[in-house]
């Protein structure tokens, strides 16, 4: 089972629905949280109703700040909802698939101190009223330590020792993570540069006794200044299968489509060969002429994290420029995509 954790800044940017798509096709979540959606009412609905989840709770926003969203798929687990605000969602999460039974919260912590604190002692209350397996997803929006931050002002010890205190009551522990170290960036120029590990997975023993193999995946930051966050309560390496061979009607509308069509038949005697070598010829042809979009794209989301991998330790002006030009040839990328998908449905 995973599950995805995502300050999106705002669901209404252009790219938000096709970064969720993939969000889904490469890691499959089962829960996803997206944070200051700053989107609530219908108009959170209708886009919801667009996203491959049949379950969802909402907050109301904060003006135009703010909105948290839980989604779910209900064919995998049973969510429900125990209590929410507008900065809090807490569920209780039954897995069809096991026996397993847990608490979910997904919190997104205000940069106002005085709300801070409401929502330390919020969190100290709910550790009190039960005794279940938990683990608490969220925007903390605030470093544990130094070495959760490069640049700007030094973590504030008095704000961070409250924290670790709400996270001892809680008996929560800091399940780690892999991939780049801050979740989060201003996006200056280097010698303004401020980075920070501030999206987080903490869970108590109970929880870490339940999914021992848990793992946690900082992914490639992209359409938003938070990189979004994996958790994998049981990681499995996905394989990949070989596809049958499935004719694609969009194919029809490509001038360069009959040529294919053309050296498969002139090239075979036999009807079974021409077949066999249409079928082949044109799966290279769909790759090299539209697949190239798709190969495109995970080659620049390869190579951004790379380099916000390299940022978290060696941060420099060329960096700072490559990672910008990396995210313009990525929504270059992704508005190609767009019209690749339209075409394939006119045509279908």
């Amino acid at each position: 089972m995973n599950i995805v954790v995502w300050n999106c800044r705002g669901a209404l940017k252009p790219n938000f629905q096709s970064y969720v798509q993939d969000l889904v096709k490469f890691h499959d979540p089962t829960l996803l949280v997206v944070m200051e959606t700053r989107i609530g009412g219908s108009r959170a609905r209708d886009i919801i109703n667009r996203l491959p989840f049949d379950g969802a709770i909402l907050t109301k926003t904060i003006g135009r700040a703010g909105g948290l969203w839980l989604l779910w798929n209900s064919n995998r687990v049973e969510v429900t909802q125990l209590a929410c605000s507008k900065l809090e969602i807490h569920t209780a999460i039954k897995v069809r698939a096991s026996s397993s039974y847990w608490m979910f919260s997904a919190v997104y912590a205000s940069p106002r101190n005085a709300e801070r604190r409401i929502l330390w002692d919020n969190l100290s209350n709910v550790a009190d009223l039960h005794n279940l397996p938990w683990v608490i997803a969220r925007d903390f929006n605030e470093p544990l330590s130094g070495d959760d931050k490069f640049g700007g002002r030094v973590v504030n010890s008095s704000r961070s020792l409250l924290f670790k205190e709400c996270l001892d009551k809680c008996n929560m522990v800091d399940l780690g993570f892999s991939g780049p170290r801050f979740t989060w960036t201003n996006r200056r120029e280097v010698q303004k540069l401020i980075q920070e590990r501030i999206d987080r997975f903490f869970a108590n023993l109970d929880w870490c006794l339940l999914y021992p193999e848990a793992r946690v995946t900082h992914l490639t930051r992209c359409h938003s200044d938070h990189c979004p966050v994996l958790l994998e309560t049981n990681p499995q390496n996905r394989v990949r299968l070989n596809r049958p061979f499935k004719f694609q009607k969009y194919w029809l509308s490509d001038v360069s489509f009959p040529r294919v069509v053309a050296q498969a038949w002139n090239q075979s005697s036999h009807l079974q060969e021409a077949t066999e070598s249409f079928a082949k010829k044109a799966n290279e042809w769909n790759r090299n002429h539209f697949g190239n979009i798709f190969a495109k794209k995970n080659q620049i989301k390869a190579r951004l994290n790379r380099v916000q991998r390299a940022m978290a330790t060696r941060p420099s002006s060329s960096l700072v420029e490559l990672e910008n030009e990396l995210l313009k040839e990525l929504d270059n990328v992704l508005n190609q995509e767009h019209e690749l998908w339209a075409l394939k449905s006119r045509v279908n």
